[in-house]
């Protein structure tokens, strides 16, 4: 008997904040995360969590004497993952699995100890541990008590989705019963700024929004960069606490013609749609929460890859970025957080500046997608109903 996947429980920490009781309220305003920061030599837009949130985390670091030294992307997924779990009512040495990730994991401490190392010649005791991409899992699994498997990956901004597919195959297997997954980025920091400055990908023209993802006749890239931590709790089988279930999966990933781009019709977004699609008719489909970073080739391809897909029905289109940012690994989750909120309240939360506008009231199924660096897709279906 095939058995369906429920989403019991998702919680973040984002540019957002931290309680999910007013997540609606903050996307239903059409206002933006972003101010101007100083990142070493470079001046540039970015969204940080509000201070609320951060005097959050930094409570969490002084309650226990071993959290001192972590990242603020560990911390950022404890602090999400303790609440997860808490919504979905699941226990200290309860037997679930971990599967957290990040794209980039402890960069500011890496570049701190780093920069130490270059000074003196000597490094940190702690540098070599607290810097390591499996910090994020392991520790999420100390702080839960947990007793299943523990899991860190990094497939950039692909991360947190292809967390939740591994979650997926593992609940498929019958090798476990729930699982944790998601992902968690603090890449705030000079040197990761500088990174996609270099890029040439970077938003540096102040305007209304600055961020323009899903403007499809933009001239500049607009691409900011966001943090925090967006973790959900999968369990097999249908409860009556779903936040919705699991309706399809998809992933691909295509031939390389550059280090950073993929294709102009994003081939990689259409095997992985087609795929999360093939057992539900497209017109089923009423939104697609899109990976849309804010470059234009990245934007405009998705686009492409969507009409290639759904043709004429092409459903409600919208993202996230334009209001909190990139945040790497942990945006997939984001998307699957904005997903979950859209089908509980009934309501299509669009993107301001774009002529897309609905009064839409039955919002069933929504696509969300996810690419990172490499051309590695995911796509993941959410439905209402257990019954795909």
């Amino acid at each position: 008997m095939h058995l369906p996947i429920a989403i019991t429980a998702i919680s973040s920490i984002s540019p957002l904040g931290h309680c999910s009781d007013s997540l609606g309220e903050k996307y239903g305003d059409h206002s933006h995360c972003f101010q101007m920061y100083n990142f070493g030599v470079n001046h540039a837009f970015a969204a940080f969590l509000p201070e609320s949130s951060k005097l959050e985390i930094q409570n969490l670091r002084t309650s226990d004497h071993k959290y001192k030294f972590l990242d603020k992307s560990v911390l950022y997924g404890i602090y999400a993952s303790r609440m997860a779990v808490k919504k979905a009512g699941w226990k200290s040495g309860d037997n679930f699995g971990i599967n957290i990730g990040s794209s980039r994991g402890a960069t500011d401490l890496f570049e701190k100890h780093h920069s130490e190392f270059l000074k003196t010649g000597k490094v940190n005791t702690l540098a070599s541990p607290v810097t390591t991409l499996g910090n994020i899992s392991s520790w999420v699994s100390h702080d839960l008590q947990a007793n299943g498997p523990e899991i860190s990956h990094s497939i950039t901004c692909s991360t947190a989705l292809h967390a939740m597919l591994n979650g997926v195959a593992w609940l498929k297997a019958g090798m476990a019963e729930k699982f944790l997954v998601g992902g968690s980025e603090a890449p705030l920091t000079d040197f990761t700024i500088a990174q996609m400055k270099a890029l040439k990908i970077y938003a540096y023209h102040e305007q209304e929004y600055p961020c323009q993802a899903l403007n499809l006749v933009k001239e500049k890239n607009s691409m900011i960069l966001g943090e925090g931590a967006s973790i959900c709790c999968l369990e097999i089988g249908e409860s009556d606490n779903a936040l919705g279930y699991i309706a399809g999966i998809g992933y691909a990933t295509e031939i390389l013609e550059h280090n950073i781009s993929i294709s102009a019709d994003a081939i990689c977004f259409q095997k992985s749609m087609a795929m999360a699609l093939k057992n539900t008719n497209i017109s089923e489909v009423d939104a697609i929460v899109m990976h849309a970073p804010g470059t234009k080739v990245g934007d405009l391809s998705e686009i492409k890859a969507i009409k290639k897909i759904f043709g004429e029905k092409v459903p409600l289109l919208t993202s996230n970025k334009w209001k909190i940012g990139h945040t790497f690994g942990a945006s997939g989750m984001l998307s699957v957080e904005l997903a979950l909120l859209m089908m509980r309240e009934q309501r299509f939360v669009g993107v301001p500046f774009t002529e897309v506008k609905s009064n839409q009231t039955i919002i069933r199924k929504v696509l969300v997608n996810a690419v990172g660096f490499g051309g590695n897709a995911v796509s993941i279906l959410l439905s209402i109903s257990a019954k795909a």
